[in-house]
Order: C-alpha cells, then structure tokens, then sequence
C-alpha cells in the first residue's frame, strides 16, 4: 500500500481525508500521462477516460474535480453517472477506455468516499501507475519526466487540445444488456429479493431480474445522498434476512455500496456468505466439467470449513493475502476462473475482471434452477466452523501490528489451537483497523481468544 492509495483505492472522509484538490490533481496526472502514451504510441487523439460514481453526496464534488483535471491535461472525459464499479470496468475494457475511474467508498459510510483506478484491461491499476499518481500528489514531479521541476505543475492544454466531457450513459445501458444475455435460465416463478443498499446497483438489478423473468422484490434503493449502506445491503444482511422470511421469498442478494460484492439469503433467511458461493459454484461448475485446472482461490480469511468441504469433493485451492486485487493476480497468473473472498468479492474471471454482485447473483440463480433445488440445500454439505471477528479501530495500524505484546499473544493463541483453529490479526487495507479473526471448534474458545489480543491492544494504548 502506499501513502494514498490502498488496496481498494484512494480513500478517506470526504474533504478531510480524499479532498477535492485530491480528485483534480489525479486527473490532471492520469489526463497527462495517458496523453503521454498516445502520443508515443504515434496517436494524435486525446486520452480517453470514463468515470462512474455512487450515490454519495460528495461523488458529484469528486466527479466535476475529476473532470476539471482530466481536460484541463487535455483528455476526454466519459460520465457513466450512478453506476456500479464493475459496469466501469466492463465498459473500460470493452470501449477501448484507456483508463477507469470509479468514485465509491464500496462499504464505507456516506461520509466516506474513494477513488478505484482501472486499467485499459478493466482489472485494478497497476501498481506502477498508482506510484507515479502518488508522485504526482506530494509534487515530485521528476519522477514522472526527468525534464519537470519539483514542486512545479504539469503542462496544461490550451486552445483546441483542451479536453471536454462526454455523457456516457449508452455505456451503462450496454452492461445492463451483458448481464442480461449471461442469464440462461428465465427466472420466472421466482420470488427474489433485491438489498440494493441505497447504492450504485439501485436501478441496475431490478432491470436485469425483471428482464429474465423473476418476480422481483426490492429494498432500499431509494438514495437521497446520505444513506448509502446505512442499515442496508451487505454490511447489514440482516435487514434482508427478515425480508426474505416476511415476505417467504425463494431467496435473496444483497449488495454493497457500488455493488463489487454480494451476499445471499436463503429461503429459510440463512446468509450464504462469500465462502458458501465459492463452494455453491465451484461443485457445479466440477459436476460440469468446467472447473479449469480444479481450483477454486480463496483467501486467508476463508472459513476452514470451506477448505475441509473443497477435499471431500476432490477441488483444490490456493489461498491468497485479503483483497479481490490480490485474488485475480493469483488467478490470472494460474488460470484459474473462479475466486473471491468471504466478504462477497466473487471474480469469475470468464465474465469480468473484477468483482461483479449483480452478476454473482446471477450465477447463483444458474446454479438453483440448473440444478432444481433450494438455495439452502445447495449449501447445506458446507459446515461453517465457528468464527469470531473483531475490527479494533487503532491510531496506527504498523505500530499496533508490530507490537511485540500483540506478537506474542498471536503465538501464544496459535500454539494452544494447534491443528484445531486458528488466528489471524492483520491490518485492514481500507480503513484504520487492526482486523483479529479466531476460529476454533466452538463460539467460546473463539471469542476467548480473540479477546485475549483485543484486550491487549486496548491496555497498550492502540484503540481510539
């Protein structure tokens, strides 16, 4: 990670920690530099950079400051609007963008808010592009051309090479149709549930459920700027869960604010995590044959249980650091076409280069009408092992990590486990917490030794 940007972009609280001189500044370097690589490529056209947004009130600030930076360096300016981030992405690769950009904070609340970089390929910026935007920010200017000044400004366009605003909303239209033409089975007679979490997918999933047939249930997809993730879509599936027993629905899909993720409800009101996706799918696509090289990815904070289910059914697995970017290196590197995280973040890599809620949804529903069963009889051969979670908040997520306090509880905790659980603290790559996760046979000897490390980073001085 590096001084702005973390694993899932560039993020803080809107004004405070991600301002709108941040916004434009990232858009006079990413107008500059593409127009840089036209121009060595031997193009005389403009950069051309598509951006999309959530429905945080502050997206519409970053957006016009994007904008603002993007054409005074001279490139074209693309506005998806209210969109979802792998609609971005989609359209980035598919439109020959040379670059994305997507404004959401994903989860965060509304206060928050983020800038997501992407690639010509619409998979995340590389990383030797995100250091020379943070280069760029702090004023270093000589490492981007030797022939800059630090502490100077990059060249602005003027006369006819100043670039201008496109409204791009055909793109949008054109992801709904793709995710629609994904859909083999019609969905009628289905009762499906829809958390839109008052966020980018707010329009988007109940066009494509309506266009494939299902009867349609929707919630919290009125946003007013504020209530973005509050109290719904996947950070609070329980909102759904009630929903989906009141209204006896066949099941559920709940997303987060710009709908990179999705979590699912059972008929019964179950939550089908991440975890139980990746199983769910990767079974099916084994029974079809199409599991290419017979390997699901997965994350270190995947349950054990999942591990356990994937040998009894003969499907390997590789287990990366926590992240969806770090999910679809090991899967591109490996070729693998199906990953993701407990969380929700599912990449079926065949279809997207990113994480896609709507279109995970869609797949789950493949596999119940493919299959003809309940949801919860698809998941029912995954036994979850016990899980305790804790996310301290923390002044200094190195300094807290580091601590050899903190340290030697770890091993104290993975010794006295052995082969029965585990522990795992790591730093959150989005926001200033310590995340400190147990599992083990029962609830009780998880919580008792995530508190063991909690209580200590508490006596240390670590917490806010």
């Amino acid at each position: 990670m590096g001084k702005y940007f973390g694993t899932d972009g560039f993020r803080g609280t809107a004004n405070v920690g991600l301002t709108a001189d941040h916004a434009f500044k990232v858009g006079r370097f990413l107008g500059w530099y593409y127009g840089q690589q036209k121009r060595r490529s031997g193009s005389t056209e403009p950069a051309r950079i598509v951006i999309g947004k959530d429905t945080r009130r502050s997206s519409y600030m970053f957006e016009y400051s994007l904008v603002g930076g993007l054409t005074a360096s001279g490139a074209d300016a693309y506005l998806l609007h209210v969109t979802t981030t792998p609609s971005v992405a989609y359209v980035t690769r598919v439109d020959g963008f040379d670059c994305g950009i997507m404004i959401s904070a994903s989860h965060n609340p509304y206060c928050d808010n983020g800038l997501k970089l992407i690639n010509h390929d619409g998979e995340k910026m590389e990383d030797e592009v995100i250091e020379l935007v943070e280069a760029y920010l702090d004023g270093r200017l000589s490492a981007l051309d030797p022939d800059l000044t630090d502490g100077g400004e990059l060249p602005f366009a003027i006369n006819g090479d100043i670039g201008r605003s496109v409204d791009y909303v055909a793109g949008r239209n054109r992801y709904i149709g793709y995710l629609i033409s994904l859909g083999m089975y019609s969905f009628r007679g289905k009762r499906i549930g829809l958390d839109c979490a008052n966020g980018a997918a707010w329009t988007i999933a109940r066009a494509v459920f309506d266009a494939l047939g299902a009867e349609t249930h929707v919630i919290n997809a009125a946003p007013n700027g504020v209530n973005i993730n509050e109290n719904a879509g996947s950070t609070h599936i329980e909102v759904l869960q009630q929903y989906v027993r009141e209204n006896h629905l066949d099941a559920g899909f709940a997303y987060d604010g710009d709908a990179d993720r999705c979590l699912c409800v059972d008929e019964l009101g179950n939550v089908i995590s991440g975890d139980h996706i990746l199983y769910i799918y990767g079974r099916y696509m084994k029974e079809k044959g199409s599991l290419i090289n017979n390997t699901v990815v997965a994350t270190v904070m995947s349950n054990f249980g999942l591990f356990k289910a994937f040998d009894e059914i003969g499907i390997d697995y590789a287990k990366t650091a926590v992240g969806d970017k770090y999910v679809y290196e090991y899967m591109k590197e490996h070729g693998c076409i199906l990953g993701g995280e407990q969380s929700g973040h599912i990449i079926f890599s065949k279809y997207a280069s990113t994480g896609d809620g709507i279109l995970t949804s869609l797949k789950i529903m493949q596999v119940i009408m493919s299959k003809e069963k309940t949801l919860s009889e698809l998941a029912a051969p995954f036994k979850v092992y016990p899980q305790v979670l804790e996310n301290v908040r923390v002044k200094d997520k190195s300094a807290a990590q580091a601590d050899p306090d903190v340290q030697a509880a770890v091993a104290e905790v993975t010794e006295a486990l052995g082969t029965t659980g585990r522990i795992l603290v790591r730093e959150s790559g989005t926001e200033p917490l310590i995340r400190v996760m147990v599992e083990a046979s029962s609830e009780d000897i998880c919580r008792k030794y995530a508190d063991k490390v909690v209580d200590i980073l508490r006596d240390n001085g670590h917490t806010v």
